[in-house]
């Protein structure tokens, strides 16, 4: 089954749980994003497959400033 014509036959049911689980996946590298300084419209990237893993990996080794005291 190609790509395609799954797209097409999603129904209702189907489209709704593709529809949440992007909202839970970009939302809350939207709120990260956004307090690292970062464009928080990467964070639509968390849907294409394996780019999580490469935005994780980009946020946890990255350099962070220091908190101020």
């Amino acid at each position: 089954m190609n790509t395609l014509a799954f797209l097409q036959n999603l129904g209702g049911p189907e489209l709704f749980i593709l529809l949440f689980w992007a909202l839970f996946v970009v939302v809350p590298f939207w709120m990260i994003f956004k307090r690292i300084g970062w464009q928080p419209a990467l964070s639509l990237l968390a849907i294409i497959p394996g780019a999580v893993i490469i935005m994780l990996y980009l946020v946890a080794f990255m350099k962070w400033k220091e908190p101020k005291s």
